[in-house]
């Protein structure tokens, strides 16, 4: 294949080699038919493969974030999981899948954690490297992401973050790494952000120096969607594939500008080409280059997995007096109360990981499914957990006399519009493409409210927008959304404010927006795009007390299950958390808080990707850390409470009781001066449990690892012994104790016997989950490389061992530990990059 590449690259014009070099729309490469160069098309995204559109379009099956199946601790699963995503891929006409996304955990705040794994980077690169496998041995090329540091939302496409090279290459490299070295990625996507002072798409140490030289790598790589600040720098540091097209930084007569003025050579072209059609060879695009239509295909065995995957993910952090699990024969005819968000399927995270899954089971529909009518179920929502106002969207007629509003299109600043289309059916407009591209967009309606009061309205827009009502205006945002990709996948906060309505009356409402980044017509991938929208709510609905009622519900049944969490738009792409608390300013932490001193048999099922704060913790029997597990989370939940699945779950992530107790904490999201947001990694390698380990373990609430299950587990005769010049071989009994069958996660720490402040206390080394029968016993045994306990050491540029006593540590979390074994290494050495 090496030749027909050369032979291809020697046919192409220069002008045919750079269109190679950026796509041809948002989701397809460019093709060259005459030379015989295909197209092929990728896809979002890490939980699922959507196909073309943001909103709605093709059904597709929605699996378990990453958070949630980094949870079950089971690299077999995650081998499934690529393998039911290349078939996903194929039914979206797609070849590539931008996934998964493996940056890690810095900060509890991080609105994109629940793409990713873990804030540790061995488990996180040991099961994004199965989910690679399983995509690529289907023929479906992996794209991990974001190559690097990609640990924030806030200011993402510009924010510069300082990071020493030990930090970035124990903690942020160290995922990609161990994909890269023991799953061979075929694409990797950079981030958008700036890693010390440099754009990741352009930065020659992560694309040059680390990714193709030190590992060696030799596959595709792309930027982010918008991602690409340059064209001589990029091209020289290793961007193949600008994404998406068409290119703002590839043109043909800037790149022949590049060539002409000696910064980029044909040479450095031709390699850049080489990368896209290798590619292309990999995917098998050379001999199919057919893209077929997208299809909705609703596999039953892919339901089995995400379920299987969810129950296993699922993570039992509380069961006081073993009120769980709520067993059919022993809650027969009692009464349960389902609070919260019970009705409410929290399948996904806001962003790229949405998608329009085939069907969403929420707790209310799993919980009947699982008892049937055996259980007498009641429901009271009990909190306000919006974060936007719905559109207006009733009681309106626009100027023709239909339902709905008026849609007008302006040139910029003109007063006559240039198109007219009625009935638009609610106060909200998404970007729609060339058509109104860098012109103004309006929306009107006449509006009769049926209650007279001082009603809530909030509006937002990607580029300057503007509301009134009869004439008068009653909000006005000036200036650009912050990120209006942001606004695309779900929406910004808005601001309430207050309007007073008569009963009756009509009103006229007209929302008016300028193109977004209409001023420099920089603006980015979405320049000259309008988005805007307004919410509507009757004071009666926004100010109604609905905790009382929830406390009615809960005082009258055995149970009282609490569901909370966020929504997509709580926790996005595009933003971080807007609090550690539990949305909507306190609203489900006061349900939780009441409920839980009512009703003594009192669950928590909380579904986030992140940890948050649980200041109701002592007033609740049991919780439950359901994550976003996919389209059936409703069944996967009742699999766990009603005790069909035994929760194995364990954290990926360390859950601290306060966010200014996490190691990022002042440095998150960063400062900004003259214009520029810098976050500084100053905590260095002391990430998650690396961190709390050196503090008072009362500052944690659940420590990293954790997890319970309906029965117990103890390790014992533990060893270690020396089985090459690098590695280990370590063994450790484990014993089901309890009466039923369960699984539990061995996992093994190395740390030195004598504690430096410069080097953590212990490091994950190995892990393993075990499935047990009640009463059995089993040996286990790890192979443990030195380089997963080295240390990176910059004055050398080498990861290194220093001589000394080690101790390796056998535990069922970082403070579970069971089991020490001391071992001497007797001079320091340094080891292979």
């Amino acid at each position: 294949m090496d030749s027909k590449i050369d032979t291809i690259i020697q046919s192409l014009t220069l002008e045919e080699k750079v269109s190679i070099l950026a796509g041809k729309d948002f989701w397809q490469t460019v093709p060259v038919p005459s030379k015989g160069v295909p197209a092929i098309k990728a896809s979002d995204g890490p939980n699922g493969a959507r196909g073309e559109a943001f909103q709605g379009g093709t059904r597709a099956a929605c699996f378990p974030a990453a958070v949630c199946s980094a949870s079950t601790w089971n690299p077999e699963l995650s081998r499934r999981i690529g393998n039911a995503l290349a078939e996903e891929t194929h039914t979206k006409g797609a070849r590539v899948l931008l996934g998964p996304t493996m940056c890690n955990h810095r900060h509890p705040l991080g609105g994109r954690n629940f793409e990713s794994f873990s804030e540790d980077p061995l488990l996180a690169g040991k099961l994004a490297a199965q989910v690679v496998a399983g995509l690529q041995e289907n023929g479906v090329a992996a794209t991990i992401k974001h190559f690097a540091a990609n640990e924030q939302e806030t200011e993402r496409l510009a924010v510069d973050e300082i990071i020493s090279e030990r930090a970035l290459r124990e903690i942020y490299l160290k995922p990609f790494e161990i994909v890269v070295k023991e799953a061979n990625p075929w694409a990797v996507m950079t981030a958008y952000n700036k890693v010390n002072g440099t754009h990741a798409d352009s930065n020659e140490f992560l694309l040059k120096k680390v990714l193709r030289g030190d590992w060696g790598w030799d596959g595709m790589v792309m930027s982010d969607w918008g991602g690409t600040n340059s064209t001589a720098d990029s091209l020289n540091a290793g961007l193949d594939l600008e994404m998406p097209g068409p290119t703002r930084h590839r043109k043909l007569e800037a790149v022949k500008e590049t060539i002409n003025n000696g910064e980029v050579s044909e040479e450095t072209i031709n390699e850049r080409v080489r990368g896209v059609l290798n590619l292309i060879h990999k995917v098998g695009g050379f001999e199919n280059p057919e893209i077929p239509p997208e299809r909705s295909v609703d596999n039953p065995e892919h339901r089995k997995l995400i379920r299987e995957v969810a129950g296993q993910g699922l993570v039992l952090l509380k069961n006081e007096n073993d009120v769980l699990p709520l067993r059919k024969e022993e809650v027969k005819g009692k009464k349960v109360a389902l609070l919260g968000l019970a009705k409410e399927a929290l399948i996904h995270g806001g962003g790229s990981a949405s998608l329009n899954a085939h069907y969403r089971i929420s707790p209310w529909d799993g919980m009947h499914n699982a008892y049937g009518n055996e259980v007498e179920f009641k429901f009271a929502k009990g909190a306000h957990t919006y974060r936007q106002l719905p559109p207006l969207s009733f009681n309106c007629t626009d100027s023709a006399g239909n339902p709905g509003w008026l849609l007008e299109v302006f040139e910029h600043g003109k007063t006559e519009s240039t198109q007219r289309s009625s009935g638009h059916k609610e106060a909200a407009y998404s970007p729609t493409g060339e058509s109104v591209k860098w012109k103004d967009i309006q929306l009107s309606s006449t509006f009769v409210p049926t209650e007279t009061g001082a009603h809530y309205l909030a509006c937002s827009g990607m580029g300057p927008t503007i509301v009134t009502i009869n004439d008068h205006v009653v909000f006005e945002q000036t200036v650009d959304a912050p990120d209006p990709m942001a606004f695309l996948l779900g929406g910004i906060p808005e601001k309430e404010f207050n309007y007073s309505f008569t009963k009756g009356v009509s009103y006229q409402i007209a929302i008016r927006s300028n193109p977004q980044g209409f001023g420099s017509k920089k603006g980015g991938l979405l320049a000259g795009l309008q988005g805007f929208r307004m919410g509507f709510m009757y004071a009666s609905e926004h100010d109604a007390d609905l905790v009382s009622e929830a406390l009615e519900t809960a005082k009258e049944c055995d149970y009282a299950i609490v569901f909370t969490g966020h929504t997509p738009i709580w926790e996005t792409e595009g933003q971080d958390q807007a609090s550690f608390n539990l949305p909507n300013n306190g609203s489900l932490d006061r349900l939780v808080d009441a409920v839980g001193s009512a009703n003594p048999k009192t669950i928590v099922v909380n579904s986030t990707g992140v940890a948050i704060a649980m200041p109701w913790l002592s007033k609740v029997s049991a919780v439950v850390q359901a994550w976003f597990p996919g389209q059936e989370a409703g069944n996967a939940i009742a699999d766990v409470i009603s005790g069909a699945v035994n929760p194995s779950g364990r954290l990926p992530i360390s859950w601290p009781k306060r966010i200014e107790d996490a190691p990022a904490y002042g440095n998150f999201p960063g400062t900004k001066k003259d214009g520029q947001l810098t976050v500084r990694y100053d905590e260095g390698v002391f990430v998650g449990y690396r961190h709390y380990d050196r503090i008072s373990q009362d500052k944690v609430q659940f420590p990293f690892g954790f997890g319970l299950s309906y029965t117990t587990f103890a390790l014992s005769n533990a060893s270690v012994s020396s089985s090459s010049n690098e590695t280990y071989k370590a063994t450790i009994s484990v014993l089901n104790t309890g009466n039923l069958a369960g699984a539990t996660v061995i996992q093994v720490y190395v740390g030195r016997a004598q504690q430096s402040a410069e080097h953590p206390i212990k490091v994950l080394v190995a892990f393993k989950k075990v499935f047990l029968e009640a009463g059995q016993e089993q040996s286990v045994e790890f192979e443990i490389a030195q380089k997963d306990f080295a240390y990176f050491d910059e004055a050398s540029g080498a990861w290194t061992l220093d001589r000394g006593s080690y101790e390796f540590w056998f535990g069922q979390s970082t403070t579970d530990v069971e089991d020490v074994v001391g071992v001497d290494i007797e001079g320091a050495r340094q080891l292979k990059l």
